[in-house]
């Protein structure tokens, strides 16, 4: 089982979704904590709509994402403590509960799990990613 990644940053929404689609990505899942973006296309609205037409479909796992003081860690290049911030929120049942939802959704189906950082390293995606890897097996494609 594959489990993709990307992060939309410095790319236009259309070179995203060929990417997705290239892949062979049936689900993108949104772990922002807060799924607006000022870049043009990629606010949760508009995101699934394009995503829609393009024949992927999208979900808002909104507690799958990061607490805004791990977003300011990743921001400031302190990776470690924004992990430990994300590990913390994980603790939390919503949390837990949106990550088991994930993880059935990627048994299931071809998902990519999307944050802006272009760099999965720097993202909390690249948690989600590792924990699916090491509990169930994933195969995970940083795009």
């Amino acid at each position: 089982m594959k489990l993709f990644t990307i992060g939309y940053e410095g790319e236009p929404q259309a070179a995203v979704i060929d990417r997705l689609k290239a892949a062979g990505v049936r689900v993108l899942v949104d772990v922002r904590a807060v799924a607006a973006s000022r870049r043009a296309g990629f606010s949760k609205t508009v995101l699934g709509a394009s995503l829609n037409e393009s024949g992927i479909d999208y979900l808002h796992l909104r507690a799958l994402g990061t607490p805004k003081a791990g977003r300011d860690a990743a921001r400031k290049g302190r990776i470690d403590e924004m992990r430990a911030i994300f590990d913390g929120h994980m603790q939390e049942p919503a949390s837990e509960a949106a990550f088991q939802s994930l993880k059935t959704l990627a048994s299931e189906k071809p998902v990519a799990l999307l944050c802006f950082e272009a760099n999965h390293a720097g993202c909390h995606r690249a948690v989600l990613a590792e924990r699916l890897a090491k509990e169930d097996g994933f195969e995970v494609v940083n795009l």
